[in-house]
């Protein structure tokens, strides 16, 4: 393939994103991120997908309005394709009594994603971990798509991990694609 002929398509999952910024203690700077992926994979174009899910409002004791700001950024000044649901909330029932546990799985939505745009791209890229998409990774590669796969080691499942044509840690990487510092809220 010739560099312009090469179309890559970024799937990335934000919780398992979190996990690794975390780790690092810094946020990763999207923009450094999707220029190292194009460059990286010698493409001619780049569509980035980001997945997220955030809580209702009313369920945290600090405002959510930072995050619908960032989505809109990501979306309107970067030209992401910005996939977000409101968390559902489940009531469970434990030995301590009833709590509320919070889930906002976005795997399918990333799968549709995938298998919707698959004429389009070339090289797929997955920032997860989840093992769910080895079946997803697999079809691909079947389908003749180059697939990478970046995560961390602590968030990263054997399966997905040797799936791939190649994982990539991205706390182990020598290359800039970190921002600011993370800094957590006070208690």
């Amino acid at each position: 393939m010739n560099k312009k002929d090469i179309n890559i398509y970024l799937f990335i999952d934000a919780s398992n994103l979190w996990e690794a910024q975390k780790a690092r203690g810094r946020f990763f700077d999207y923009e450094k991120l999707r220029s190292f992926i194009k460059n990286t994979f010698s493409g001619s174009s780049i569509e980035v997908f980001y997945y997220t899910a955030y809580p209702a409002d009313g369920t945290r004791e600090y405002s959510i309005e930072g995050k619908h700001k960032f989505f809109t950024f990501l979306k309107k000044g970067l030209k992401f394709h910005v996939r977000k649901k409101e968390l559902k909330r489940i009531p469970v029932l434990g030995e301590n009594g009833q709590s509320i546990e919070e889930k906002g799985n976005m795997d399918v939505e990333m799968t549709i994603d995938a298998m919707y745009h698959i004429k389009k791209y070339d090289v797929a890229v997955f920032f997860s971990g989840d093992s769910d998409f080895l079946a997803l990774v697999s079809h691909l590669r079947n389908e003749g798509k180059m697939v990478y796969v970046f995560s961390s080691k602590n968030n990263i499942s054997t399966e997905l991990r040797t799936g791939a044509d190649r994982y990539f840690d991205v706390l182990q990487m020598q290359v800039d694609i970190w921002g600011r510092e993370l800094k957590h809220r006070p208690k």
